[in-house]
């Protein structure tokens, strides 16, 4: 295969294979839109969960021991327990492994108010119905989540299906498409894209004078662009991107592109906060269907998949703004309302905790 080109309109999944990814991100909780982070579980530093208790630990001494003093691993004649084995996990991951158990329990707060429910069978019936997406059982599934991601099944199921399952609950059925989102999303996915080069800059006084050079000489775009777009990866290429397609995430960049004829170098783009891009075009893609009849129920079933996304992200965003978190461990205050001197508190900022217990905390299991 030749060296890949860079993407950066950052455009949605394009293809059958990608449609694929954008169902194992829904399905692993790596996808929830507007730049939520769901959750730390891919790290998996927060154990199994508390779906499965540790069972069978041999006691070095005979006497009866606390429950932190249990030993949990014996070097010469040193005993470790742990207690002294949670406070090295909470010194190293203590705020990613809380960050976790935080977002599960305002979930759960969410659910118990609203009264929903996700029963066991539902979070099984959903780590099939994802595994089969790929053609595989689910115990081949648990095994390659296990080897590539270092999660067990107890973890995947508590961590990332169930709250995921219980959000869209929360969520509710939202999803109203139209013919214009369906039309839209073809011609994104399925129709001609623009062969184009790109130079991005962050000044646009720069830009200005590299668009006077291009514009008189288009043949030294690639030249150009090696010296001077500060995106690395289709700088080293002379300036390739990938095609761009219609209807993507940077509107400017592909309305821009699709008003341009082969070898036509374009405007100054500005395509976001003190980036602008220069074009130049070599050629348009042929599309990859006609006929949307072909493609119209995957089309619908990634729709539908996005939008519960997005439904689901907004939910998550509002419960995180609305519930007060006091977290200890890093000292903040985070999202519901509190009196601070007669101030009001934002919902959604961070500001110090009040009230912070003594140093020392062990994290409890679940």
């Amino acid at each position: 295969m030749g060296e890949p080109t860079p993407n950066p309109h950052a455009t949605k999944a394009k293809t059958n294979s990608k449609r694929k990814i954008l169902f194992f991100a829904a399905g692993t909780g790596l996808v929830l839109f507007a730049g939520v982070l769901f959750f730390q579980t891919f790290n998996a530093k927060d154990g199994a969960a508390g779906e499965d208790k540790k069972a069978g630990t041999v006691r070095i001494s005979g006497s009866q021991p606390t429950v932190r003093s249990q030993p949990v691993a014996k070097v010469g004649s040193m005993v470790i327990t742990e207690d002294e084995l949670a406070r090295e996990c909470l010194a190293l991951y203590g705020p990613e492994v809380l960050e976790n158990v935080v977002n599960r329990a305002i979930i759960e707060q969410a659910c118990q108010k609203a009264g929903v429910a996700v029963e066991q069978a539902e979070v099984h019936a959903e780590v099939e119905k994802i595994a089969k997406r790929f053609n595989l059982d689910t115990k081949t599934w648990y095994e390659m989540l296990l080897a590539e991601r270092k999660m067990n099944p107890n973890q995947y199921r508590h961590n990332v299906i169930w709250p995921m399952l219980a959000l869209r609950k929360l969520a509710g059925q939202q999803t109203a498409l139209t013919e214009d989102q369906v039309q839209k999303a073809f011609a994104r996915d399925y129709g001609p894209r623009v062969k184009a080069r790109m130079i991005m800059l962050d000044n646009l006084n720069r830009a200005q004078k590299i668009w006077d050079d291009v514009k008189r000489n288009p043949a030294d775009f690639e030249r150009v662009a090696r010296d001077y777009s500060i995106e690395p990866s289709s700088r080293a290429l002379g300036g390739a991107i990938q095609p761009i397609p219609q209807y993507s995430e940077n509107e400017s960049l592909w309305k821009a592109a699709f008003k341009l004829k082969e070898n036509e170098v374009s405007g100054i783009i500005q395509i976001g906060l003190s980036r602008y891009a220069i074009l130049l075009c070599e050629g348009h893609t042929e599309p990859v269907v006609t006929n949307i009849g072909e493609v119209k129920n995957q089309l619908l079933e990634q729709l539908n998949e996005e939008q519960a996304q997005e439904a689901v992200a907004r939910v998550f965003k509002k419960l995180k703004d609305e519930t007060r978190v006091d977290n200890y461990i890093t000292n903040t205050t985070t999202g519901g309302v509190s009196q601070t001197s007669g101030t009001n508190f934002t919902p959604g900022s961070v500001k110090p905790a009040i009230g912070s217990p003594d140093q020392g905390l062990n994290p409890s299991p679940r």
